[in-house]
């Protein structure tokens, strides 16, 4: 097998003072060892300030908001979060498994919005909702109920604040105080309707986390109606140290009944609500919806198959549905983000992959393709920036290597090629002011944290928000003498496709001696984890702790094109098998490497491909983690899993075939399981149906289950047991430790 290594990056760092030596208990500890890097960075409307929110170096997980003011570049709080509430927060249910569809933990202030005026901002917290005037420099409480207050906002013109109470739509007049509630019926039919929310399978699987969007002009509010009523009622156990709390919940497994949905348009004057005609199917989702104008509305309608994506113009008041573009697939089409209406012509910028991989159009209001914009067997990542008076497109993309991505930007009516922005080799991550004058660059590499810089927009830093330089008195210096770079490069499969790898070799690296593997592997759609970007500190700790720590990126996974996702098509679990024993069999090839020494470790989708891996191919991987493991597709959720794997109603085979139970009896090394007793999304059901045909069958294995906890398995302490346990199952099964 031809092995080409395209970038080698160094692994001594002389010039450090003697090592710490790195430990799991550093590693979630305070300090973060990383730094901290801020998160949640935008700017302000008018372009003066950037604002961003940061934990504590006492405590990471607690948040406070900050401002960089580009005029005197000055850097201070702007709330503690502290001065406003301090204690517990008791966070209602729903905003529970809201901030786990998000991915974020911790306390304090965990999101903010900006008026459109930049004068101030508004956040959450505690439940309540405060406003913060910047001329005043003062924080003021909107709300004080017992009712928890979610997803708030500034109007357009910065007249009205907009929050979600009780399943409702409510809005507070800034310069009266007074309070209005805009719909009344959410939360009848048993708490079955819900305004102006996102539904489960939206925040989950669509990146939607909001249900309702202001007009421009802020006299009307577009809104989703969700009616949960259909949807089949589960009550599940969530397991916790001291009690256990049945929570019933309405979960669309897969070929199950989904919500019903409606668009409507309420008129702010009037209160009353616009319900618009989606069409005779109402079996379906809507993605997508964003205003074009005062008076258009646009939505995205996606067929249940997801097969068929539309994109919809409605006059308003009128009513009048057009469809303007209409994608199509054989297998799914994705979601994107890039659509952006101009402001100064009825035109348009759309992401598609209609030639194979994400690319950038320009159409009219007819649906006419007036540009294709980017183009290439290569990916872009987000539309970033237009900056129509200069003609130009900012994008992020993936056009030198899939491993990084880079900002570019190209003209507006396609011509004049495309130019890359950003320099440094790694992951770029970009949040451009709204007249495209500037943007925020989070950068990092193996052996760079997050680094935060201010840019103008043709790329010259104007100065760093957090540099983030590791030096002495930085919580990662006293390591880095120790820290191991990975190594990146490719391997042909034989298939004919080419596969992306990331490997750590072992501390005091001896080429003569024979190491074990720890294969760290997720495998499934919309993900990558073979990037030039700072990596899971565990897998440092790994390769510092004497083993190999290998990552190879299958077919199925993100930013390498379609082709490269469509083998998965209703055969979950078979072509992602076939290209991690791939990934095995270079690794055999490799004189320090004992093959009978390799072991696998996933959690989620990860979970999923350990088990398959250590079920399908036992001579290859011989002791396998399975983290919270999706064990049989028919126990997920409607959105994600009829994307790739159809309808089980209509291909019960895939699903069977596609499911880890067939293949249980093929187990032949040690396994761990483990899983939160609390999970809402790969629900705990699935570990329990495999417990019990492991036992059925006589077979042996560990189990660590974590009571309260959800799919992330969240805390610090946690976290500590969770990756102690996992060194100590590998050391005894791998290295014949303990």
């Amino acid at each position: 097998m031809k092995r080409k290594l395209f970038f080698l990056l160094g692994c001594a760092f002389a010039s450090y003072s003697a090592a710490e030596q790195l430990t799991i208990d550093r590693i979630f500890s305070d300090p973060a060892l990383s730094g901290t890097s801020p998160r949640a960075l935008q700017y302000s409307p008018d372009g003066s300030r950037v604002t961003f929110l940061k934990g504590r170096s006492d405590d990471y997980n607690r948040y406070d908001l900050w401002e960089y003011r580009l005029k005197d570049g000055e850097t201070r709080m702007l709330v503690n979060s502290d001065k406003l509430h301090s204690g517990e927060e008791n966070l209602s249910d729903e905003e529970k498994a809201r901030r786990e569809r998000q991915r974020i933990f911790g306390s304090g202030i965990m999101e903010y919005n900006w008026s459109k005026d930049g004068k101030s901002l508004l956040f959450p917290l505690a439940g309540d909702v405060f406003y913060y005037d910047l001329n005043k420099g003062q924080s003021k409480r909107l709300t004080e109920t017992e009712a928890f207050e979610t997803d708030v906002r500034v109007s357009p013109k910065g007249h009205l604040v907009s929050f979600i109470r009780d399943q409702n739509i409510f809005v507070v007049d800034l310069k009266t105080g007074k309070e209005r509630q805009l719909t009344t019926d959410g939360g009848s039919k048993d708490g079955a309707i819900k305004n102006g929310m996102a539904e489960f399978v939206a925040q989950e699987e669509m990146d939607r986390m909001t249900g309702y969007w202001w007009s421009p002009d802020e006299k009307r509010i577009a809104y989703l109606q969700v009616d949960e009523s259909p949807v089949d009622e589960v009550t599940r156990s969530e397991i916790y140290a001291d009690r256990i709390d049945m929570i019933k919940q309405r979960y669309p497994a897969a070929g199950r009944p989904n919500v019903k949905i409606k668009l409507g348009v309420l008129d702010l004057a009037s209160g009353k609500t616009q319900w618009l005609d989606l069409g005779k199917d109402e079996d379906i989702y809507i993605p997508r919806v964003k205003w074009a104008r005062d008076n258009l509305l646009s939505y995205q309608w996606q067929n249940r198959s997801q097969q068929k994506l539309e994109l919809r113009f409605v006059d308003i008041p009128g009513g009048k549905t057009r469809t303007a573009l209409t994608e199509t697939s054989d297998t799914w089409v994705n979601l994107f983000h890039g659509l952006r209406f101009l402001k100064n012509s009825d035109r348009f910028i759309w992401a598609s992959e209609k030639d194979g991989f994400k690319h950038l159009y320009l159409y009219d209001f007819s649906g006419k393709q007036l540009a294709q914009l980017t183009e290439g067997d290569w990916a872009i990542d987000e539309l970033e920036a237009v900056d129509e008076k200069a003609g130009k497109v900012y994008f992020t993309g993936r056009k030198d290597t899939p491993l990084e991505r880079h900002l570019y930007v190209t003209g507006l009516d396609g011509k004049g090629g495309i130019e890359k922005i950003s320099s440094r080799s790694g992951m770029h991550g970009i949040a451009f002011a709204d007249d495209a004058s500037g943007y925020i660059d989070t950068y990092s590499n193996p052996t760079t944290p997050a680094q935060v810089s201010l840019h103008g927009s043709d790329g010259k830093r104007v100065t760093w928000l957090q540099e983030n330089k590791v030096e002495k008195g930085h919580p990662l210096y006293p390591y880095m003498s120790d820290w191991i770079a990975p190594e990146f490069g490719t391997i042909k499969a034989p298939e004919g496709h080419t596969l992306y790898y990331r490997m750590y070799q072992p501390a005091n690296f001896d080429p003569k001696k024979r190491y074990p593997v720890m294969v760290f592997l997720y495998g499934g759609p919309h993900a990558q984890l073979v990037t030039n970007s700072w990596d899971r500190p565990f897998n440092q700790y790994m390769a510092q702790q004497g083993y190999v720590v290998f990552t190879v990126d299958n077919r199925g996974s993100a930013h390498r094109g379609k082709k490269f996702e469509d083998p998965i098509f209703k055969k979950m679990g078979t072509v992602e098998v076939d290209d991690q024993v791939t990934g095995v069999k270079f690794l055999r090839s490799l004189p320090y490497v004992d093959p009978e020494r390799i072991g696998v470790y996933g959690h989620s989708y990860g979970g999923y491909m350990a088990l398959m891996t250590m079920f399908k191919a036992g001579d290859y991987f011989k002791a396998g983690i399975s983290g919270a493991p999706v064990t049989g597709w028919d126990l997920y959720d409607t959105h994600y899993t009829e994307r790739y794997m159809g309808n089980p109603n209509q291909v019960p085979e895939a699903y069977e075939a596609s499911a880890v139970f067939p293949y249980a009896e093929g187990l032949k090394g040690p396994l761990l399981i483990y899983h939160g007793m609390a999970d809402d999304n790969v629900l705990f059901t699935n570990t329990t149906k495999l417990i019990k045909q492991l036992q059925d069958n006589g077979q042996q294995f560990e189990l660590m289950t974590y009571p309260g906890k959800k799919h992330s398995l969240r805390g610090k302490e946690t976290r500590k047991h969770w990756h102690h346990m996992m060194k100590d199952f590998f050391d005894r099964n791998l290295k014949g430790e303990g």
